[in-house]
């Protein structure tokens, strides 16, 4: 029988649901992100912490072993060089929870994802 599922409404609510030193992780992680994309506004999407710019510019979410971080295709392709030493997805990058997390480069790839948002709003604007 499957366990209850939780249902998070908020981005507190998600990182409380984990243990203190993950949860410090994911204080910083959230912080970073914030700084990276003020105007951003933080949700829960697809049951992970979300920031939201015009769309979904990135999502985190801790398992077990890793924090996974989903800045969409874009922001995995235009540094996947830099990404290369971690495992991960066409959207996605895993960090691994016993190292720490490459907040400069977190940074950067969300700042790219905010510049990405903020064009193709204004292309969408422009065509109607």
């Amino acid at each position: 029988m499957e366990k209850n599922k939780v249902t998070y409404e908020t981005v507190d609510q998600y990182i409380a649901d984990f243990a203190p030193e993950v949860q410090e992780l994911l204080e910083s992680l959230r912080k970073v992100i914030s700084e990276a994309a003020p105007e951003a506004v933080e949700k829960i999407s697809y049951q992970m912490p979300t920031w939201f710019l015009h769309k979904n510019l990135v999502h985190f979410a801790a398992f077990k072993n890793h924090i996974g971080f989903y800045p969409a295709p874009s922001g995995i392709e235009v540094f996947k060089e830099e990404l290369a030493r971690y495992k991960g997805a066409k959207g996605s990058v895993q960090f691994p929870i016993n190292e720490p997390l490459p907040y400069d480069l977190i940074a950067r790839i969300v700042k790219f994802r905010v510049a990405e948002n903020q064009q193709q709003a204004a292309e969408k604007r422009k065509k109607k």
